[in-house]
């Protein structure tokens, strides 16, 4: 096995690996073939368990296809994991604990254990481990980071048409878990969680495929979340109310506003501004698959660390357990 190299200072060429090309997968892999024709990484190859997709995306990327993630080890310093989330810690362990950093998927894991376990493998490896939480990269969210204070009332809406993906997940830890870690963010990783009311149902599937949750802090923050995989369109919207202003985020649109009351304004409501956020349009995965290589060649934490991930993972099982309660009263 060679010898991971260790990021005391600035590095190039990382050697980099995407595990899991599937739909989402093979973007993993675009932005490191992208990254590698920069000079900015070496792509050693693509791998998944279905052998004409890992030839596709090889093939595509003039890169070298594997259907084993153990074969791997010793020829990679930094993988990105996009398999199906029952696999995460196992694939995730194996890499950390030989140095390897990685960059998974949401949801971390299938279980807080599992999370646990990830995060030790990271520590006993000395390897950072980063979480997918894409939405904090999109556009409209790192314009509006800045100006967020303290939000008081948020109300969110993430529908989509179902996806024939993803099933091994119900809609919590699907798509519900992006707006679970936003708010969780936004509100400060250091104010906890009060009280969890949630319902759910499985409506094409054999999971719950529509749910909505009411979370509320010990500051008084609330958060009412929607979201649906059975939707006839796509939203994906949230809004929020803090001191002094009314916020607007849609991330399909990359855009991003805040409604202030200011006398001096030059607008047809009197009093009222509203403060279109400029976006630097960049794509969330370009964005967040730099931030997770700037963070190993800087030896820095990274933006979203297996805490963070860990922290998203909690909150939505405690979703699930309320869901499970409420079906039972269903009988569904």
């Amino acid at each position: 096995m060679s010898e991971i190299r260790i990021p005391h200072s600035a590095i190039r060429n990382l050697r980099v690996a995407a595990i899991g090309v599937g739909s989402l997968g093979r973007h993993h892999a675009r932005n490191y073939a992208e990254l590698a024709a920069e000079g900015r990484v070496e792509l050693v190859g693509v791998c998944d368990l279905n052998a004409a997709t890992a030839n596709e995306i090889a093939k595509l990327h003039d890169s070298t296809p594997f259907t084993d993630w153990n074969e791997l080890l010793g020829k990679v310093d930094a993988v990105s994991i996009a398999t199906t989330t029952e696999t995460h810690c196992e694939i995730a362990c194996a890499f950390l604990e030989k140095g390897v950093h990685v960059l998974v998927e949401k949801p971390i894991a299938m279980t807080l254990d599992e999370a646990d376990k990830m995060i030790a493998a990271a520590n006993s490896g000395g390897a950072k481990l980063m979480v997918g939480q894409l939405e904090r990269f999109n556009p409209a969210m790192v314009a509006l980071r800045p100006h967020v204070t303290t939000p008081l009332y948020f109300e969110i809406h993430r529908v989509s048409p179902f996806p024939n993906r993803s099933l091994d997940v119900d809609v919590v830890l699907d798509v519900m878990i992006h707006d679970l870690d936003a708010v969780q963010w936004l509100v400060g990783k250091d104010v906890a969680v009060s009280a969890i009311h949630a319902v759910g149902i499985p409506v094409i599937s054999d999971k719950v495929d529509a749910a909505n949750a009411r979370i509320e802090f010990v500051n008084g923050a609330v958060a009412n979340i929607t979201a649906s995989r059975i939707g006839t369109e796509k939203i994906r919207k949230t809004r929020f109310y803090q001191t002094g202003s009314y916020v607007v985020l849609d991330y399909g649109n990359k855009f991003a506003s805040l409604t202030s009351l200011n006398p001096e304004a030059a607008h047809p409501l009197a009093g009222i501004s509203i403060n279109r956020l400029e976006i630097n349009d960049i794509e969330p995965l370009r964005a967040e698959i730099t931030a997770f290589l700037d963070a190993i060649e800087q030896n820095k934490t990274p933006p979203v660390t297996g805490n963070d991930g860990r922290r998203a993972l909690q909150l939505a099982v405690g979703v699930l357990e309320k869901i499970d309660a409420h079906r039972s009263l269903l009988n569904v």
